[in-house]
């Protein structure tokens, strides 16, 4: 088994599918920076959750959420983009899902001000743990446009 942890910011809200046999299968795009000596890189993951086992924690991530992925790396796929260039898809079977302290939550005060609901502390999910997050009410400061993300 291969496993990896990431830490990044969702590319775009969960989708969330069903398999012909009734399976819940959840997708999350996460993009990842890595520094190259002075240059930042961007490499984007495709995170993969089955069944409802974070479900709990799914509500409270949307486009931008900073996360913590940890799970099993799978073989990576090589795919064309629209302009024609290789391009390659890092892929991962989810086994332990964590809200990210190192997101930058937006600086508008309360809720009234910014037209955002205020959540409520989401449970943790973790495999056979739950904890208390201090997840917070802001949104990440990552804006993504989806002609970035390869899958």
């Amino acid at each position: 088994m291969n496993q990896i942890t990431i830490a990044g910011h969702l590319g775009a809200d969960p989708e969330v599918r069903f398999t012909s046999s009734g399976q819940k299968v959840t997708t999350l795009r996460v993009a990842a920076r890595a520094r190259r000596g002075a240059k930042d890189e961007t490499i984007w993951w495709k995170v993969t959750v089955w069944g409802e086992q974070f479900d709990k924690m799914i509500p409270y991530f949307k486009k931008g959420s900073p996360i913590i992925v940890f799970g099993e790396l799978s073989k990576p796929e090589i795919f064309t983009d629209r302009e024609g260039r290789p391009q390659v898809s890092m892929n991962i079977t989810a086994l332990n899902l964590t809200f990210s302290p190192f997101g930058r939550p937006d600086q508008g005060g309360n809720a009234a001000s910014t037209g955002t609901e205020s959540h409520p502390q989401p449970e943790m999910a973790h495999a056979g743990a739950h904890e208390q997050s201090s997840f917070g009410q802001g949104k990440a400061d990552a804006a993504f446009n989806d002609d970035e993300i390869p899958f």
